[in-house]
């Protein structure tokens, strides 16, 4: 099992996690019929919070969400050296583009 690194988590990444529980909770809670009653219809929040939930599940993790060591030191790397022009090299010397 991967060692889950909270410390190094972006605050984006926070951000969309906590989006998408709120989302989840809210859409659990229309399901068992305990939804906000000053909604003039059931229906209207009923449609509102599945909305609200397939927004913030695609945005939640269409993002890169980086909470292992490993993704962290991927995401360093891949963001320093975004600007940069680097050249690697396969197993026999070749440059590969």
């Amino acid at each position: 099992m991967k060692k889950i690194n909270l410390k190094g988590v972006s605050v984006q990444t926070w951000v969309r996690t906590i989006v998408l529980a709120l989302a989840l909770v809210s859409q659990i809670l229309v399901l068992f019929g305990k939804s906000d009653k000053t909604i003039d219809t059931e229906k209207t929040a009923e449609i509102l919070t599945t909305i609200f939930t397939a927004i913030a599940s695609v945005w939640s993790w269409w993002k890169n969400n980086s909470f292992t060591d490993k993704a962290q030191e991927a995401d360093e790397i891949l963001y320093c050296g975004e600007n940069e022009t680097s050249i690697v090299i396969d197993e026999d010397g070749n440059e590969v583009l």
